[in-house]
């Protein structure tokens, strides 16, 4: 059986939707996650927790998301491109080494 939650459904609506809209009326104002926690009683973590969720659910971060992911495949196409020029140099590092050796 879960443990009974500590907050209320609709505080958590309320509360989130508080930091979103004072979000959209000061976008680059500090601090707005405390203040609003502060106001209605909320940790300020809980509350960050449930404003990266809403975010997360409501889709607010896709175009970070899609970025990092484009940018993710890249790498990963120029790391395996890496390790086969690697993989080439090595074996004409012992193809030149062979033929400097002398023969007995």
């Amino acid at each position: 059986m879960p443990a009974p939650r500590k907050y209320p459904a609709e505080l958590m609506e309320r509360a989130v939707r508080m930091v979103l809209e004072m979000r959209s009326t000061s976008p680059g104002r500090s601090g707005i996650v405390r203040q609003v926690g502060e106001l209605l009683g909320v940790h300020p973590e809980v509350l960050r927790h449930w404003v990266k969720k809403a975010d997360a659910e409501a889709g607010r971060n896709a175009e970070t998301t899609a970025s990092a992911t484009d940018r993710v495949r890249q790498l990963e196409k120029e790391n395996a491109d890496l390790r086969r020029l690697n993989g080439i140099l090595k074996a004409a590092a012992v193809l030149f080494a062979a033929e400097l050796e002398p023969r007995q």
